[in-house]
């Protein structure tokens, strides 16, 4: 069992304290929060030790990865204290907002000999793995067409995330779970193109990108964080081939806060044959990334189903799709 520190026990800590108790794999040693009401709350409930302080953590218990689940502009002190400590480094997303700290934490992770991956937990959703395996399988045929959608309400429980400065708004926190995805099923990107809505603090919180691949294929993809009152979590990807199409819908209660409310499906249709809804193993994706990680660490191999390179690519996109908002232009790659 590898031990784990998670920093952070807001909303998305919860998700990977809840992922940790739930695997075989690695056990919570200790959970890090300056908020000592929310930090203890959280330990107390899954047993184990708190701290105020990351550093202090990583002094005191003998800790295998840190798992990172604070604000966006904490995560690069968190990996290069990690980097320090010499321990395996996984950091929610977005990871950063540009390149140039990207970069210093993957020049810091890789002197310390310490593995690092971005935790992209969309590559390892059911029903998304289902379709890229249909898509490595050729069941598609020519791809025609690529649709994807996450529409949210505005996080209740991110107050920070009003800043683009720490969180990039609904454009970095939202939109990017579709730009990895696509990034992770169609490979290099060739140019972007996209249209949206600011809001009055500066936020891209309703964006539309077209993105063009170098084999090809074409991805039209939505991402909104200012959906209307009561309007559901809705997350949809549908990829229109010669043979085949196949379209995943989840809708949800806000914020998805609550996984009994889910309604979700993954849909077959193939030209002269009835619908099917493919047969899912509806897994928790958090513990599937988590025990993903740790089998990396145990058999000292690097995530190359989360390599970093692609992250890294993936704000490379992300600044082009700001900068194509901004200016109202097509940018290559």
């Amino acid at each position: 069992m590898l031990k784990v520190g998670l920093i952070g026990s807001g909303f998305i800590g919860e998700d990977h304290a809840e992922a940790i108790a739930g695997s075989d794999k690695v056990e919570l040693a200790a959970v890090v929060n300056r908020s000592e009401e929310s930090g203890r709350k959280l330990a107390d409930k899954y047993n184990c030790k708190y701290y105020q302080s990351a550093e202090e953590m990583l002094e005191k218990e003998d800790i295998d990865f840190i798992d990172i689940c604070v604000a966006t502009h904490v995560h690069e002190e968190m990996v290069l204290l990690g980097a320090k400590h010499k321990v395996h480094v996984l950091c929610e997303k977005p990871v950063t907002l540009t390149l140039e700290s990207l970069d210093r934490m993957i020049d810091a992770t890789e002197k310390a000999g310490v593995k690092f991956m971005v935790a992209q937990v969309i590559r390892f959703w059911p029903e998304y793995v289902k379709i890229k395996e249909m898509l490595d399988n050729g069941d598609f045929g020519r791809i025609k067409m690529v649709y994807a959608n996450r529409l949210s309400q505005f996080p209740a429980w991110m107050g920070w995330n009003t800043d683009p400065n720490q969180s990039g708004g609904g454009l970095y926190d939202l939109h990017l779970h579709d730009i990895d995805v696509a990034r992770f099923m169609f490979g290099e990107a060739d140019s972007v193109y996209a249209v949206g809505y600011k809001n009055e603090d500066d936020c891209w919180n309703h964006v539309v990108t077209s993105l063009t691949f170098k084999n090809g294929v074409t991805c039209a993809i939505e991402g909104a964080y200012e959906m209307t009152d009561d309007f559901p979590f809705t997350m949809t990807y549908r990829v229109v081939g010669q043979d085949v199409t196949a379209e995943y819908n989840l809708g949800a209660g806000m914020n998805l806060e609550d996984p009994s409310s889910f309604r979700r499906a993954l849909m077959r249709y193939e030209t002269g044959k009835a619908p099917v809804k493919v047969p899912i193993d509806e897994l928790n994706a958090y513990q599937l990334e988590i025990d993903y990680f740790a089998d990396c660490i145990a058999e000292d191999k690097e995530p190359e189903l989360v390599p970093i390179e692609e992250s890294r690519d993936v704000i490379r996109i992300m600044l082009a799709i700001k900068e194509s908002l901004e200016t109202g232009k097509v940018i290559k790659l």
